[in-house]
């Protein structure tokens, strides 16, 4: 943990020793909560490559809810290895509902998705020709 004084000198300033953030003088720990939150999110990646558990072995292990384990397989950050066929209990495709083991959109809608975004950033009005290079003259 780094102490300075502040510009009086009479008050401590803390900063949290991984990442060098400010802490309030009476926050009582060395790392601040973004730092452990990431530590955390860390601890349960390298927790689920080296066991084969579920969201609530994994969420009992380390004291956390399964609604943030799930919420960070939603988001992609973390999958499970999904050997006996079976996928974590309510995370599924936004759009289709399919289950799914890791994200919120499956290989199928995410895939549509993306022609979608495609198509209306370069699409024209419905009966509309298109020019290539309509521009130049």
């Amino acid at each position: 943990m780094i102490v300075d004084r502040n510009r009086f000198g009479d008050s401590e300033i803390k900063s949290c020793k991984q990442c060098g953030r400010r802490l309030h003088p009476k926050y009582n720990k060395d790392i601040c909560p973004a730092c452990m939150e990431m530590n955390l999110f860390n601890e349960v990646k390298d927790y689920i490559r080296k066991n084969d558990v579920n969201e609530s072995q994994v969420a009992d292990h380390f004291g956390i809810s399964n609604a943030k384990v799930r919420a960070w397989i939603r988001d992609g950050r973390i999958q499970y290895k999904n050997t006996d066929g079976k996928t974590v209990s309510q995370v599924y495709c936004q759009i289709c509902g399919k289950p799914l083991d890791f994200g919120n959109l499956c290989s199928e809608c995410r895939h549509l998705q993306g022609l979608e975004v495609v198509a209306k950033r370069y699409g024209e009005e419905e009966g509309q020709m298109r020019f290539i290079n309509k521009d130049k003259t």
